[in-house]
């Protein structure tokens, strides 16, 4: 909306089409029910007994057993697998929780079928259990229903894609951030880096990919031609913005992101941007760095290569 404003942007784990972002975090309270609910999925069986399986089925996609799926989009997660057999009634579930796994991780769509908003993907439940999962409504879309769509009496149980069709209609002060085109911020000369982790809890990074292809229809463009002036990079076993199992240190945001890295474009974000607008040296990839227990004393565990 403000193409002059900024001559570079570093833009972690976007909240691009907010509108479908607020009612895909409302549509998970209808599917897990209450945490009273016979059939709600514990935390602890989010953490470990759904993640392990996951990890069983996806981690070694890469040829790499590493506690880390290094991209979700080619999981194809089978939570039947996990179902009970028999008179088994620990460490596995019911049908009617591996109906909710399943709709977890199925996209939001509308009544007519078009998407909405992507899925969720898979390994991010260690994370996700905590709030999206954890059978209470989601603050943020519990408010924003109440009150800017809505009023207070809205129930978050009842959530239903005609909520998400009012909010999209809505759209408030155009908060829908979906542009189909940046030329105006490209023709100026700005340039823009964003990156999204691949365990994100809160927001999907399957829609950031989306918003790539988006753009490239809209502006007509290949990848090539995007990558003149934006660039997006997969940060595997990173959660929101930061932590997670993966090399997730990129200076982002600073502070403990950028402790115990240089400030240098092969390592920091920040520095690449720099690098990229001041000498036009665009960055190809981004060494991402795990401390040893995320501590930079501690020394580093390991770094990973993240590509675009």
């Amino acid at each position: 909306m403000f193409p002059e404003d900024f001559d570079g942007i570093v833009a972690g784990s976007p909240a691009l089409d907010f509108n479908n972002l607020q009612s895909w975090r409302a549509s998970f309270f209808p599917i897990t029910g209450p945490a009273s609910s016979p059939d709600f999925i514990s935390k602890s069986s989010w953490k470990s007994l759904i993640h392990e399986e996951v990890l069983n089925q996806c981690d070694g996609l890469d040829g790499v057993i590493d506690g880390i799926i290094e991209d979700p989009g080619i999981c194809n997660f089978r939570p039947e697998a996990l179902l009970c057999k028999g008179n088994s009634s620990t460490d596995c579930l019911s049908p009617k929780q591996v109906d909710i796994v399943h709709k977890v991780f199925m996209p939001l769509h509308g009544e007519s079928g078009d998407l909405l908003y992507p899925a969720m993907q898979p390994g991010s439940e260690i994370m996700a259990a905590e709030r999206l999962y954890a059978g209470a409504p989601f603050s943020y879309s519990d408010e924003w229903f109440k009150y800017v769509v809505y009023d207070p009496s809205w129930d978050a149980a009842h959530f239903n894609t005609n909520d998400a069709v009012k909010a999209e209609a809505l759209n408030p002060a155009n908060i829908r951030t979906w542009p189909d085109s940046l030329s105006l911020f490209r023709n100026r000369g700005g340039k823009m880096i964003t990156y999204h982790g691949g365990q994100d809890n809160q927001i999907t990074s399957f829609n950031t990919e989306r918003f790539y292809k988006h753009l490239a229809q809209g502006m007509q463009a290949s990848s090539d031609e995007l990558d003149t002036f934006f660039r997006f990079f997969r940060v595997p076993g990173m959660f929101h913005c930061n932590s997670g199992p993966g090399a997730w240190v990129i200076g982002q945001g600073g502070g403990m992101s950028a402790a115990g890295i240089p400030f240098a474009s092969g390592n920091n974000v920040l520095a690449a941007l720099m690098q990229w607008v001041e000498n036009g040296a665009a960055p190809e990839d981004v060494v991402g760095t795990k401390f040893v227990n995320d501590t930079v004393d501690l020394g580093v565990d390991y770094k990973h290569r993240h590509c675009k």
